[in-house]
């Protein structure tokens, strides 16, 4: 049995921020027990998205400089630390998982600490998965790409089925556009899992719900073509920044999944 470590995270208004480099283990809804890893500073949150339902609260910051962000060495050495002594104290980890306070893969080195992840998971928990959480955004550049192939659980990102969803969901500030998200996992080939979180609520006076018969028609179109391996469908867990969200019904959520089973596609509901 694992005592979580309750000192890895600082509260914040709706959200909190992991303020360590590797964090928990946490047990995961999906994953098990799980050794996150931050990239990300601790004090903000940095991400290419700024969704009304991050955990982690508003995006505040999308630009900054290369010497804020966990380097390389550092992020190695402290994953080492914390295999180690999971090996020796005889406590097994489900998942290593790159999730953190924003998009893990804006990180310059991101390729690289994939590789040194990989390659202390064989040395000290070869039966650990080595996940990551993204948000698709950074598919563009090969290095992420490719270290994205490398991994077990390639877990990304698609709230919408429609540009205006996807923008007042998860307010890309790249200006990147659901077409080009859906276009890149589409490269995959079926080697990534798509996670899916269902909401509705009002944001900023504006109404969202990519819970209706005809958002989710078209989020369904962008799974048939994608063919992930599977479908991760959950709703709001924690607090959100988005102060009037409400929690997806665990009924429409199975029937959502039914839709996707439906197009031979394995399909898990989340509370």
């Amino acid at each position: 049995m694992f005592l979580i470590n309750v000192n890895f995270a600082i509260k914040i208004m709706a959200g909190f921020l992991f303020n360590r480099i590797v964090f928990g283990p946490v047990k995961s809804r999906r994953l098990g027990v799980s050794l996150g890893i931050n990239l990300l500073p601790i004090g903000f949150k940095y991400c290419t998205f700024n969704c009304v339902y991050c955990e982690c609260g508003w995006t505040l910051h999308n630009e900054i400089d290369s010497e804020k962000l966990h380097s390389r060495e550092d992020v190695e050495k402290e994953l080492e630390i914390a295999l180690k002594q999971f090996k020796e104290a005889g406590k097994p980890i489900d998942a290593i998982t790159f999730a953190g306070n924003g998009e893990p893969t804006i990180h310059p080195e991101f390729a690289g600490i994939v590789d040194d992840t990989l390659a202390l998971r064989d040395l000290w928990m070869p039966n650990a998965k080595v996940s990551v959480l993204s948000n698709a955004t950074m598919l563009d550049d090969t290095d992420v790409f490719q270290a994205l192939l490398k991994v077990d659980n390639n877990i990304l990102k698609l709230d919408a089925g429609t540009q205006e969803t996807f923008q007042l969901i998860n307010h890309s500030l790249q200006n990147t556009t659901l077409q080009s998200i859906v276009e890149n996992l589409i490269r995959f080939e079926g080697k990534l899992t798509i996670q899916s979180l269902f909401v509705k609520g009002m944001v900023n006076d504006q109404e969202i719900d990519n819970t209706t018969p005809e958002e989710v028609a078209a989020w369904l179109k962008h799974i048939e073509r994608i063919r992930p391996t599977s479908v991760m469908i959950y709703p709001i867990h924690r607090a959100t920044p988005g102060e009037k969200l409400e929690v997806t019904n665990h009924k429409l959520l199975l029937n959502i999944a039914a839709q996707v089973e439906a197009l031979g596609i394995t399909t898990q509901v989340y509370e």
